[in-house]
């Protein structure tokens, strides 16, 4: 069990529903009046008065203890920097949250806040502090302080965190405020904009991969040459038609035949190579789930560097299929379609060959990625064989768990602990 995530069941996962939850009769009367006064104590205050009310508590019997001396102090003076607090209030700044796009899962992600203040008065002991984190996500840095922050003034200040999860996130506002006098409380926050990112997982480094020789020209490819000037492929050479070009003319053939011939070009396309990912999440756990994903975004971005093109085929319910490679995608989007991968249905040959189907006319080359082994994989690997594609595949496995009998020459079997120490150490895997 995820203890982590257990602990955030009961707080929505995003920004919208957190925000109704507010508004709603139980936040209204009970968390929100908690959570202002939460918010305007700054950490030296919230220790004063967590020590108020241990005094509070000891000093019940005033006769024998004059711990109530302290209570009355402690609490005079967080009760006189409450009610001045307003006179604090941060008027003419403004707040901007600045956040990476995509964030790689486990890498550090830096959220740069600017303050601009706009006033003709001058602020100080600004403080800025990042918002309530999801399960996955954990500060490294989460409050930053400006001494100063003068008329006309804009200041930057950068925050860290670190998430765990793929898919998109939404975090909730970002806040600043100046602190009172005598430092216990904070003056009214300002807030900015909710943030939106999205968790990409980690790329696991690859050797470089050695794939069945197969043909160049494919079916319904992209054409290496899209300008007249570019070469091509020589075919031959065969008798002039009407219409042909005069430059392709074959001045031997001609003069040896005494019959006007010409040459015979064939398009080069660029080979294509599908990335198949086996989304059976019924027999695996999360740990080797997510190590199979971050082997096929590792050998995407392998192949990424080739002329090859790459279909990446995300097997489940139905076919999710991305083209990419040249003009036709970057990197980027594959890893956005990889961040959104759910475990699916239990692996059935049949169901998955004819999803394949239509994309195996235009493949010279398949290579699966899937959770383990079993006779029924080796069925389907039999099956893309025999229509013509060469087929390459890696089984993602529990560190602990017996490896199953290899029914195939061309499998792969790796542990998740060896994609995870790939991951962290960037020592690429072979394949």
């Amino acid at each position: 069990m995820n203890l982590a995530r257990f602990n955030h069941v009961l707080i929505p996962s995003t920004k919208a529903e957190r925000d109704k939850r507010r508004r709603g009769p139980l936040g209204r009367i009970l968390v929100e009046p908690l959570a202002k006064t939460y918010y305007a104590l700054s950490p030296e205050g919230r220790a004063a008065f967590a020590l108020a009310a241990v005094a509070a508590f000891s000093g019940l019997d005033v006769e024998r203890s004059q711990s109530s001396m302290l209570w009355a102090l402690l609490f005079s003076l967080i009760l006189v920097t409450l009610a001045v607090r307003r006179l604090f209030a941060l008027q003419g700044v403004t707040i901007r949250v600045s956040a990476p796009e995509r964030i790689m899962a486990g890498e550090q992600a830096h959220f740069e806040v600017c303050l601009e203040n706009r006033s003709e008065r001058e602020h100080h002991a600004v403080h800025v502090d990042g918002p309530f984190l999801p399960w996955d996500g954990a500060w490294r840095r989460a409050t930053a302080s400006l001494r100063q922050l003068l008329p006309g003034e804009s200041r930057r200040v950068t925050l860290t965190a670190r998430f765990e999860a793929r898919g998109p996130h939404e975090l909730d506002q970002f806040s600043a405020s100046a602190l009172v006098p005598l430092r216990l409380t904070r003056g009214p926050r300002l807030w900015s904009a909710g943030t939106r990112f999205t968790v990409v997982p980690r790329v696991a480094p690859v050797e470089p991969l050695s794939l069945p020789p197969a043909p160049c020209y494919q079916q319904g490819g992209v054409a290496r040459a899209s300008h007249t000037g570019e070469s091509l492929e020589l075919v031959g050479v065969r008798p002039y038609r009407e219409g042909d070009r005069l430059r392709d003319l074959h001045a031997k053939t001609w003069a040896r035949t005494g019959k006007p011939a010409v040459r015979e070009y064939h398009q080069e396309y660029f080979s294509r190579v599908g990335v198949v990912l086996d989304t059976d999440g019924t027999k695996t756990r999360e740990e080797e789930f997510e190590a199979g994903i971050s082997l096929t975004a590792g050998i995407v971005s392998r192949l990424f560097q080739s002329e090859a093109l790459i279909d990446l085929l995300i097997t489940g319910d139905q076919l999710h299929a991305l083209t990419l490679g040249r003009s036709l995608g970057c990197l980027e989007r594959a890893l956005d379609q990889l961040a959104s991968v759910q475990p699916g249905p239990p692996f059935e040959a049949p169901r998955v060959e004819h999803l394949l189907g239509p994309c195996l006319s235009r493949l010279s080359n398949v290579i699966l990625v899937s959770p383990g082994w079993d006779s029924a994989r080796d069925a389907l690997v039999r099956a893309i064989e025999r229509s013509g594609v060469g087929c390459r595949c890696v089984a993602v496995c529990a560190p602990k768990r017996p490896r199953a009998p290899l029914l195939s020459d061309r499998v792969r079997v790796l542990s998740s602990s060896e994609v995870r120490e790939a991951c962290e150490t960037g020592k690429a895997v072979t394949l």
